[in-house]
């Protein structure tokens, strides 16, 4: 007689005297910068939050999510800044030095306000 968990297509293994099911985890999405911050931000400044999500089932979701939406917002306002400072490829082959300067400086103020706005909230 099968048990359900085998009707339902599961599978088990011989560990020594014991039959263990074949279970694994759900593939959890990979995280990025900005999803990997967030998790930090919140284990340490709202942890009754974190704890609420982690065991609901809902933290990796919002983790992802908060990181898709960072990257965007980070790469369209680099884009912004970039143009309205003339920072162009043509500043790069002419002063290299100050084409990295100006970068350096958009993506500092560009985390910034995407720390402010999306993750430490």
């Amino acid at each position: 007689m099968k048990s359900l968990f085998e009707e339902l297509g599961g599978t088990y293994r011989r560990e020594g005297d014991y039959l263990l099911p074949n279970v694994s985890p759900p593939e959890s999405p990979r995280l990025g910068f900005w999803g990997e911050y967030r998790r930090k931000f919140l284990r340490q400044h709202h942890e009754m939050r974190y704890t609420a999500m982690l065991l609901s089932g809902t933290l990796e979701e919002h983790l992802a999510s908060v990181d898709r939406d960072a990257e965007q917002m980070t790469d369209r306002l680099i884009r912004r800044y970039e143009a309205s400072e003339g920072v162009t490829e043509a500043l790069k082959a002419d002063d290299p030095m100050e084409w990295v300067r100006r970068e350096n400086s958009i993506r500092s103020r560009v985390r910034e306000i995407v720390m402010d706005a999306l993750i430490c909230h």
